[in-house]
């Protein structure tokens, strides 16, 4: 398969998270934007801060229950007060407490008549309000108030309506005060729906009765003031709620969209410069994600560039012997002499074994990738299986090997590298192989062993003619052709180095070309894996 190139990688896509399992979403944010979800969780808090100007009419109860207990109190007092003072003091006493307390006072005697009424002894203390007088601001009060007692369920209160009638039954809580000899409080709405809280209180034994009148406008005022205090909190809080969201969603969904849109233009191929944006000035999971996604699709272009020149370096290798047995085969039945019969046999057996060779190294060149992401890494002993592979070249069935092979240790400790160990097998014999083709007659082939640093490396030194500087990446190209001038051609596919290389970097090591260390001459191709570790 085409050769693994090393890509870098953000270094914060390395520190992620390895759970793979999918993320469980609700059901109700499935089809919502990221941008309405994040509105959402922000606007839902201060919907529920929006909420406390219910508990409002909770601090109206109170305001009431207070005055209750007041309107109580003064009607009980004054009546008490009545009882003790002489008849001809009463008007002016009521006159003064009216004038003092705003309020207005009513003293119906013991049929039930009125005697005294402090509005008509002088000046009201207070006056209704003509809502038809009021700016239109007061009637939209009005509403909101209306509506906020729908909203919690507030008992309907009714309105207060003036009687010209002078029966003290006319009020109910008078009635009710002079039948039960109790005090008696009711509550009732002016026309501009402020409370008007009057109170009956017995005076004596004999059935008088004192009613009290008082317009708490300031109860509705004070609500009003708090909700309009809390609404305007809200409001304020809302509009600086809705802009940070925004900013939250541009910041996080803007550059999401950038990266849909390149990701968009990658798949369907249109643009083949297109850039995948980085983000570097991102610090945050955005910007691990851009990151992250550009180094992928750079290392997906780059592993469909390898295929396509991969399948077009296979077509060329197999044209060349396809081209030489067609030619060969056609050649064959046309020729009457024997010998060049057998010489045109010849070529054409040896151009299928050529292929068969080359389809045999490109099937193991095209599944090593996909079977080394499968493979469970174990301990190798590198230098053990070295020694297994430098004797298994020993037998009666390698004939024409004289080259003499040595396997030589360096460093302390144990050669141990994770890896899967047949392939760490073939990466050592396409080293020897090549290293037994550039060598002479009866040369030496040095294997060195070297652990430190938690590396390992398996150095193989040939007395050949050397790699040029210039060459040294070139040889571990896919179907390189510079071979011994004396080794028959198509014995090698061009393949084993590159294969060699592939598995190397599958196993987070490299392969590289250089010259020999001990100034002699001969080339020194170098395998560096990470040492496993130590028990």
């Amino acid at each position: 398969m085409a050769q693994a190139t090393a890509i870098p990688m953000a270094d914060e896509a390395s520190r992620h998270d390895t759970d793979d399992s999918p993320p469980q979403t609700l059901f109700w944010t499935r089809r919502a934007s990221l941008t309405a979800r994040i509105l959402a969780v922000n606007i839902v808090a201060l919907v529920l801060l929006a909420g406390s100007l219910f508990y409002l009419d909770t601090y109206r109860k109170q305001l009431l229950a207070e005055r209750f207990k007041l309107a109580r109190s003064e009607a009980q007092i004054t009546a008490e007060a009545l009882v003790l003072a002489k008849a001809e003091r009463e008007p002016a006493l009521l006159t003064q407490l009216g004038k003092e307390q705003s309020l207005r006072l009513r003293l119906y005697d013991t049929k039930g008549k009125l005697e005294i009424d402090t509005f008509k002894l002088a000046d009201p203390t207070f006056s209704f309000i003509d809502p038809e007088q009021e700016p239109w601001y007061q009637d939209a009060a009005r509403m909101l108030d209306r509506g906020m007692e729908w909203l919690v369920g507030a008992p309907q209160i009714p309105p207060y309506r003036e009687t010209d009638s002078e029966e003290g039954d006319a009020w109910p809580e008078v009635r009710r005060a002079r039948e039960e000899v109790r005090s008696q409080i009711v509550l009732r709405h002016a026309p501009d729906r402020t409370p008007v809280i009057t109170a009956a209180a017995p005076v004596g034994t004999e059935g008088a009765v004192l009613l009290t009148t008082r317009n708490s406008t300031d109860i509705t005022q004070k609500v009003r003031d708090a909700r309009q205090t809390l609404a305007i909190v809200v409001l304020i809080a809302l509009v600086v709620s809705i802009q940070l969201s925004l900013f939250l969603a541009r910041t996080i969904v803007q550059p999401l969209r950038t990266l849909v849109r390149a990701a968009v233009r990658v798949r369907l191929g249109r643009d083949r410069e297109v850039e995948v944006p980085r983000l570097p000035e991102r610090r945050d999971e955005i910007g691990m994600l851009a990151r992250a996604i550009s180094d992928m699709t750079a290392a997906l272009r780059h592993r469909i560039d390898a295929v396509e020149r991969f399948a077009a370096d296979v077509a060329h290798e197999i044209k060349n012997p396809l081209a030489s047995l067609r030619s060969a085969l056609e050649s064959l039945e046309k020729v009457k002499d024997p010998d060049l019969q057998r010489q045109l046999t010849a070529i054409a057996v040896h151009d299928v074994r050529r292929i068969d060779r080359l389809v045999t190294e490109i099937a193991e060149a095209s599944r090593i990738d996909a079977e080394l992401s499968r493979t469970t890494f174990e301990p190798v002993d590198l230098e053990d299986l070295a020694a297994n592979t430098i004797a298994s070249r020993e037998g009666p069935e390698r004939p024409g090997n004289s080259a003499r092979i040595m396997l030589l240790r360096q460093g302390f400790g144990r050669a141990t590298v994770l890896g899967a160990p047949l392939r760490l097998e073939r990466v050592i014999e396409n080293l020897l192989d090549n290293a037994i083709s550039f060598s002479p007659p009866d040369g030496a082939i040095a294997l060195i062993v070297t652990t430190g640093d938690g590396r390992v490396t398996l150095e193989v030194r040939d007395e050949g003619p050397g790699i040029p500087a210039d060459q040294r990446e070139n040889v571990f190209e896919r179907f390189h052709s510079v071979r011994p001038e004396d080794e028959s051609f198509g014995n090698h596919s061009g393949l084993g180095l590159a294969i060699a290389r592939t598995i190397a970097e599958a196993h987070d090591g490299s392969l590289i070309a250089r010259d020999r260390l001990d100034g002699k001459r001969g080339a020194s191709l170098v395998l560096d894996l990470p040492r496993a570790p130590q028990s």
